[in-house]
């Protein structure tokens, strides 16, 4: 069977982008996946239906901001993976559902796609200049220099289970300022060391392996919900209306070229 790819990309509510431009993301990684994987890709907005999709597919490509897998979904997915399927999920894939809480801000759940997916997102400050380090010796850090600059939302992520970190950064403690985006009871995503946080991993699934990128915020006029950004990244402060970040790097292009070839390679 020739190998095949299946991206989900969408918000919540449906048909929502949910602060990010999903056109862009979608069709940027629709291009990609053409250029450098192997077979047909398949598209949908969430993970209704999964099973039916993940049947006959090698790579599974998720960029979404609201929908995760669920009960069947989810078991479906998990025995994908265990039979041989790798998942490839960027940025707002270590969310997912959001409470309410007192005054009202917004907590992230953690949910059972968390576990599956070896992270969990508690936050990130406003969008900010940053370096990120890069471990070598994987095929999808393959051709990436040992550090690289990019401007984006810096996830604060919570690391569940055995992963290899492909990603890190530095970052001694969250600088949101006070009442800006979600609320955490503590900061798991801190480090042993006190700042170095990751911002990339891959791990196993039975004969299947997972690997996340918290990188690639993206918006447009219609979808921007950024209020301000960071001084590193615009000096007034004054958020873009159009914003691209890590997508316009050479080395964020690098990873999704390596992603492609690593999710039909076996």
């Amino acid at each position: 069977m020739t190998p095949r790819a299946h991206l989900v990309v969408g918000g919540f509510p449906p048909g929502e982008p949910a602060g990010h431009d999903m056109d862009f993301a979608r069709l940027s990684l629709l291009r990609c996946l053409g250029e450098h994987a192997d077979g047909a890709t398949t598209v949908a907005n969430d993970f209704q239906d999964l099973e039916r999709w993940l049947d006959g597919a090698s790579l599974l490509v998720t960029y979404v901001a609201g929908p995760f897998p669920t009960g069947a979904q989810i078991e479906a997915l998990k025995r994908w993976l265990h039979d041989g399927g790798r998942w490839f999920a960027l940025h707002g894939t270590s969310g997912g559902r959001a409470a309410r809480i007192d005054g009202g801000r917004r907590r992230m759940v953690r949910e059972a796609h968390h576990e599956t997916l070896g992270c969990f997102f508690l936050n990130h400050p406003p969008v900010r200049r940053f370096e990120v380090q890069v471990r070598a010796g994987h095929p999808l850090t393959a051709g990436l220099p040992p550090t690289f600059e990019t401007v984006d939302e810096l996830y604060l992520v919570e690391p569940i289970g055995a992963s290899e970190t492909l990603l890190t950064t530095e970052l001694p403690q969250d600088p949101s300022p006070p009442g800006f985006g979600f609320q955490y009871d503590a900061d798991a995503a801190a480090p042993p060391d006190g700042k170095t946080r990751a911002l990339g991993h891959v791990k196993d699934v039975g004969k299947g392996s997972v690997a996340y990128v918290a990188l690639g915020h993206c918006h447009d006029p219609r979808s921007n919900s950024q209020p301000f950004v960071d001084a590193s990244a615009a000096a007034d402060g004054v958020t873009p209306k159009t914003f691209r970040g890590s997508w316009e790097t050479p080395a964020f292009q690098t990873l999704l070229r390596n992603a492609a070839a690593w999710g039909c390679a076996r």
